[in-house]
């Protein structure tokens, strides 16, 4: 293993440093979880469709539009001795979807991906368990705040037993961010472009199975749906690596969050979801606690772009310039 003390190495095939556009950074990375948001609402439009078949034209679709890209050199830009980790991080990630959009069927659409997107607060537990690396006073006191604001979410009860949604969101966070983990030990060797073309790829094979089983044959209205799904999703991808090529992640993530607001004024105005005071304290908790684990996590723990998983070594060389 590296040694955690140091940055990371950049891999030669890393963006080189550059002046940084903290603005237009920002502005693509709310365009990017704009996309998201809207990925999220058509997805709990399409109540009457199977959760596998929506993650898999997400998926597929996806791979669709970014092959021109990922090609552009050539089959050599997806060779890879990492195939296992590929697997890891596909399995994690898609099972992560899978819950979100079985969760966001059955709750307030800013409540599931608010939960989907605690990640940020379950990534230094993973790393601590895996990776073995240290959490720092500031990360316990992030998580802390954070978890508070889930559990006002969650609001413990006997109903989330009849309808475990909320719980069901939270898992796909923890998914989540174990795939935000592996990503991390895969882009020390591996491009954005070979990772995405591992996950699309195997997500779509691994959920194309239970497309069939659950097929039913869509509604125009549904299959503008699926087709939204799966561009939105690559939208908001793309958006991310601009955004990241502009600015580090210490300037812009906490513009992560803006899918919490957009969400909730789709939920607001498309299902007259009004979220309560509880709700709204916890939204802004679990916020601030993401926010600075993050910030303040370790090597492992921070640099990641957007909830998919793509991991910006940027972060760690402007954090050490300006320590």
């Amino acid at each position: 293993m590296a040694d955690t003390s140091s940055p990371i190495a950049q891999p030669a095939h890393a963006t080189p440093t550059h002046k940084e556009n903290a603005t237009l950074g920002g502005i693509l990375i709310v365009i990017a979880f704009l996309c998201v948001a809207i990925m999220s609402a058509l997805g709990k439009a399409a109540a009457n469709v199977s959760t596998g078949t929506i993650v898999f034209f997400q998926n597929f679709v996806s791979l669709l539009l970014f092959l021109p890209w990922i090609f552009r050199h050539g089959t050599s830009s997806v060779k890879t001795t990492r195939t296992w980790l590929h697997i890891l991080r596909a399995g994690s990630g898609l099972l992560s979807q899978v819950l979100m959009f079985a969760a966001v069927k059955k709750m307030p659409l800013m409540n599931a991906v608010l939960l989907t997107n605690s990640a940020p607060l379950f990534i230094p537990l993973i790393t601590w368990a895996w990776l073995k690396e240290k959490i720092s006073g500031i990360v316990w006191a992030s998580l802390l705040v954070g978890f508070v604001g889930v559990v006002l979410i969650l609001k413990p009860s006997a109903a989330l037993v009849s309808n475990p949604a909320a719980l069901i969101a939270t898992s796909a966070a923890v998914f989540s961010a174990f795939a935000l983990v592996t990503v991390n030990r895969l882009s020390s060797t591996e491009t954005t472009q070979r990772i995405l073309f591992y996950y699309f790829l195997i997500s779509s094979l691994a959920s194309a199975p239970f497309a069939v089983m659950g097929w039913h044959a869509p509604t125009q209205r549904e299959w503008m749906y699926l087709l939204g799904i799966g561009v939105f999703m690559a939208a908001s991808q793309l958006l991310i690596i601009l955004a990241y090529r502009h600015a580090s992640a210490g300037r812009i993530a906490p513009f992560n969050y803006s899918v919490v607001v957009f969400s909730g004024l789709i939920g607001w105005w498309l299902w007259k979801n009004t979220p309560d005071m509880l709700s709204l304290l916890g939204v802004i908790l679990v916020t601030m606690g993401g926010i600075l684990s993050t910030k303040f996590g370790g090597p492992n723990s921070r640099g990641h772009l957007g909830w998919i998983g793509h991991w910006n070594h940027r972060f760690h060389h402007s954090s050490e310039e300006t320590a």
